[in-house]
C-alpha cells in the first residue's frame, strides 16, 4: 500500500510541476530555426509551442496518428515553460502556432499584441464532477464561496483563472470579492499547509482533487470554473496576426488538423492517456486513471466573451477585446 502511494504521489508530482511550467525539453521534435518551411514528404513543417501539461497530449496523438501530416503539416512540437513565454515567441515568429490559457491571449490583445485564436482546444465541465475545485477544511466553517472573504485562498498562480473564477463564483454567492486574499503555492504543498492551517482554502486541479477530497478532514467547496463559466475554456490554439495574414493556407489546414484531431482524442481518451507516460513522464496508473478536460476544436466564442468580460470586470485586464476580432475566421 505504501509503495502505490508513493507511486501515486510521485506520478502526482509530476503532474504539478507540468501544470506550473516547470517541465523541460520537446515531448516532440525541437524547434527549427525556419518555421512553416518544407517538411518530410513536401509537408509544411511548422513549430508549435506547448505546456508539458496533460491536455496538451491530444497534439502528440494527432501526430502519432498521422492526422496533422494528412493535412500536409509535419507539426514539430516545443514545449515552454510557462504560458507567458510562448505570446513573444509567437509574436516573433519563432513559433508559428501555440496552445494556451485563452486569459494569457486575452490579456496579450489587452496590451496592444496581435494575436490571433485559431481553435478551441480544451474546455472544464460544464455539468457534473470538474476537472478543478476548491478544497477547505470540513471543519473550517467555510461553507460558500462568500465565506472565503477575509481567508487565503492559494492558487499556483496569480492573476489567472484560479483567482479570477474564484472572485467571481465569491461575488455570485453574495460575498465580496475584493476581500479575498490569495497565495501563490505549488499544487504538491497545498494539502499540507492547508492541514497545517497555514491557508484557509486551496484551489487544486486533479488528480490532486481527488487525493485531497479521499480524506474525511477535507470538503469540496465547490467547482469555480463551473460557478462562474460553465464549460470554460482551459486552453486554444493561437497564432500571431501576422503569421495568419501571410500564411492563411497554413493556418486553415492546421485549423482543420487540430479540430479532426480533438475530436479523435476525445473519442479515445484512453489510447491519448497512454501516451501521457512518455509525453511528460507520468506514471502510467495516474495517467490511466486522471481526469481530463474536454477536448473540443470549436471555438467557444461565448465562454472566452464572458471570460474577458469577468478579467475586465475584476481589474485582470482594462478593457475587455472582441472575440470574434480576434479569432481566424
Amino acid at each position: 500500500m505504501k509503495k502505490r502511494l508513493s507511486t501515486i504521489i510521485a506520478g502526482a508530482s509530476l503532474v504539478a510541476l507540468a501544470l506550473t511550467g516547470c517541465g523541460q525539453g520537446s515531448p516532440s521534435g525541437s524547434t527549427t530555426k525556419d518555421p512553416a518551411a518544407t517538411g518530410s514528404g513536401g509537408t509544411t513543417k511548422v513549430v508549435v509551442g506547448v505546456l508539458p501539461i496533460a491536455p496538451s497530449v491530444a497534439m502528440q496523438y494527432g501526430i502519432d496518428k498521422g492526422i496533422f501530416a494528412k493535412h500536409g503539416l509535419d507539426v514539430q512540437l516545443s514545449t515552454s515553460s510557462a504560458g507567458a513565454a510562448m505570446l513573444p515567441a509567437v509574436s516573433t515568429g519563432d513559433l508559428n502556432f501555440a496552445v494556451g490559457n485563452p486569459l494569457s491571449v486575452i490579456t496579450a490583445v489587452n496590451k496592444g499584441l496581435d494575436m490571433k485564436i485559431v481553435t478551441g482546444f480544451s474546455n472544464s465541465k460544464a455539468t457534473g464532477n470538474d476537472i478543478n475545485g476548491v478544497v477547505v477544511r470540513a471543519d473550517s466553517g467555510i461553507n460558500t464561496f462568500a465565506d472565503l472573504a477575509g481567508k487565503t485562498t492559494s492558487v499556483n498562480a496569480l492573476k489567472t483563472q484560479g483567482d479570477l473564477t474564484i472572485m467571481e463564483s465569491a461575488a455570485m454567492a453574495g460575498g465580496d470579492p475584493k476581500a479575498l486574499k490569495f497565495s501563490e503555492m505549488p499544487f504538491p504543498d497545498m494539502e499540507a499547509q492547508l492541514e497545517r492551517k497555514n491557508v484557509d482554502a486551496v484551489w487544486l486541479p486533479e488528480p490532486f482533487l481527488s487525493k485531497a477530497l479521499a480524506n474525511p478532514a477535507y470538503k469540496l467547496l465547490g467547482y469555480p470554473n463551473q460557478k462562474a463559466i460553465p464549460g470554460l475554456p482551459t486552453m486554444v490554439t493561437f497564432t500571431s496576426g501576422k503569421f495568419a495574414q501571410e500564411k492563411p493556407e497554413v493556418v486553415a489546414a492546421f485549423k482543420a488538423a487540430v479540430t479532426e484531431t480533438l475530436a479523435a482524442a476525445e473519442a479515445d481518451q484512453t489510447g491519448a492517456k497512454a501516451l501521457l507516460p512518455a509525453f511528460m513522464k507520468m506514471d502510467a496508473t495516474v495517467a490511466s486513471k486522471l481526469k481530463m478536460e474536454t477536448w473540443d476544436g470549436t471555438v467557444p466564442n461565448d465562454q472566452l466573451t464572458k471570460l474577458a468580460a469577468l478579467a475586465a470586470k475584476h481589474s485582470f485586464i482594462s478593457k475587455a477585446p472582441d472575440i470574434s476580432a480576434m479569432t481566424v475566421k
